[in-house]
């Protein structure tokens, strides 16, 4: 391990400024004040960053609780109240900018513990092994190639060599001026794998971030390639919070912002926004006006664009975002999520995550009685388990629960034993919020900047300069909105990290 990691750091596979802040004051002049709308990730991330330099920070979330795709609440239950979550999250360990934030909620990151392996299970094939590898590239691609039960050298003698050259040479610019019109399903295609190797190496990755490969932008593939695997140090693995989402993050991120002088207002969703003199007015649904000098929106795609749709106000003050609202607002498939309370529990050799391929339905398995502190009492107390399904990219206009029995069924082909489990309790729900990465997105993708002074955006679905993806991107955009305001009001900006901003033979094309 430490040798892959010497290696990658020579190649320049380390952590890499985006910005090192500083070049202002400490915290900004007095009665600047600023509207966050949306309390996941991103909205959290950019109220923490401006309240902390003095911003007069309102945060609306519309939800009852913060933390959106990342969120948790209490849920009555037949045997009592458990929190319930909206579904498993890999905190891997090259989200440097997301870390950060979870910093001011446990300096040292208690919270977060690691977790062993990454297998891929298939109802055809051996499983694969993802989470062991060495950290960093080109150690973990070439031991990926050698340990895996799905490529063998007469494969990679088949490989079209040509076609996978891209998966290396990553670019920001050309990357996505080449293969952003083409499909995730043709770039695979053309590299000429056998069909379990695709499956298992490419398919499950491409699903975890919420799309088909069929419709998914090539080019957007090979950036989360390179993010994941081929351009940082830290490899695959991850680390998972031992709590809730709401007692490890979200209810010590609000104590925090608001001895800052933040205001955190859940169950209050922004209607409309208006530009004004002095800035912007956001009145929400229930007729609350909240006036400042900045605003961030922080919400997922199809919110963002009705909140565009309900403000008139915006064709002249952003008619750039405005126009970008009709594609942006389309969200990517359903995604489902099951939660089960069991009578019993699986084999004590399952892993506490595994991912799933080529079931109709089924993408991944959670174990959370073997994760996070209540799942684990309640287990504890009543012999059970409780076993998360997830469907990242699902059949549209199916019921939850129809989905949950779907997944459950498909788990039994994976796991025997799980037919024996009887269900004590279920809670299904299928939702559209993730973005879409359709083929040619890339061009009309929004970025923090709206072209409208004052008035920034920030979450997964928003265009990154520099490799992110998912809760890092989230984390990242809401920190690089936070930064312009607070250059803007003459302040330092914070810190921002990426992975290798190329891939390894970038230079070679």
């Amino acid at each position: 391990m430490a040798l892959s990691r010497v290696v990658g750091r020579l190649i320049g596979v380390r952590r890499h400024v985006v910005d090192p802040g500083g070049g202002g004051a400490p915290r900004v002049p007095p009665r600047v004040r600023a509207v966050v709308v949306g309390g996941g990730i991103a909205g959290m991330s950019a109220a923490v960053v401006l309240a902390e330099r003095g911003v007069q920070v309102t945060v609306l979330e519309a939800a009852p609780h913060l933390g959106g795709r990342l969120g948790a609440w209490p849920e009555e239950l037949p045997h009592g109240v458990q929190r319930n979550e909206h579904g498993f999250h890999a905190f891997f360990r090259q989200y440097w900018n997301w870390r950060n934030i979870l910093r001011r909620a446990d300096p040292a990151l208690r919270f977060l513990k690691p977790v062993p392996g990454y297998p891929i299970l298939s109802a055809e094939w051996p499983t694969e092994e993802f989470g062991r590898l060495p950290p960093a590239p080109p150690a973990n691609l070439l031991a990926l190639l050698l340990r895996s039960p799905s490529v063998r050298l007469a494969d990679l003698r088949a490989m079209d060599r040509d076609a996978a050259l891209p998966l290396l040479t990553y670019d920001p610019e050309r990357t996505y001026a080449e293969f952003d019109a083409r499909t995730a399903d043709e770039l695979l295609t053309s590299l000429r794998l056998p069909d379990r190797a695709r499956a298992m190496l490419f398919e499950v990755f491409s699903h975890s971030f919420f799309n088909h490969e069929a419709e998914m932008s090539a080019a957007e593939m090979i950036a989360q390639f390179h993010f994941y695997l081929l351009g940082n140090p830290e490899g695959l693995a991850f680390d998972c919070p031992d709590r809730d989402y709401a007692t490890a993050i979200w209810e010590p991120l609000t104590r925090h912002v608001e001895r800052h002088g933040a205001r955190v207002r859940t169950g209050t969703a922004a209607a409309r926004l208006d530009r004004t003199p002095d800035g912007w007015r956001v009145t929400t649904a229930g007729g609350d006006i909240h006036e400042a000098g900045h605003v961030v929106l922080a919400v997922d795609p199809p919110a963002l664009a009705t909140l565009v749709a309900a403000s008139p106000g915006l064709h002249a003050a952003a008619p750039g975002l405005v126009a970008r609202m009709p594609a942006f607002g389309r969200p990517g498939p359903p995604y489902a999520v099951a939660r089960y309370w069991m009578d019993g529990d699986v084999r004590p050799d399952r892993a506490v995550f595994s991912g799933v391929s080529r079931q109709p339905t089924l993408d991944s398995v959670t174990l959370y009685h073997r994760l996070e502190d209540e799942p684990r009492r309640w287990a504890g107390r009543t012999g059970g388990s409780v076993v998360e399904l997830h469907a990242y990219a699902c059949e549209p206009d199916v019921p939850a629960e129809e989905l949950a029995e779907r997944m459950r069924v498909e788990l039994t082909a994976l796991w025997p034993e799980a037919a024996a489990l009887r269900v004590r309790a279920l809670r299904a729900r299928v939702e559209a919020q993730a973005p879409a990465f359709t083929p040619g997105s890339h061009a009309w993708r929004p970025g923090v900047r709206t072209g409208a002074a004052g008035l920034y955006l920030a979450g997964d679905g928003i265009r990154t300069e520099f490799p992110s993806a998912l809760m890092e991107r989230s984390a990242a955009t809401g920190i690089v909105a936070a930064n312009h305001i607070l250059r803007a009001e003459g302040a330092a900006a914070e810190p921002v990290s990426s992975v290798r901003p190329r891939g390894l033979l970038a230079g070679r094309r």
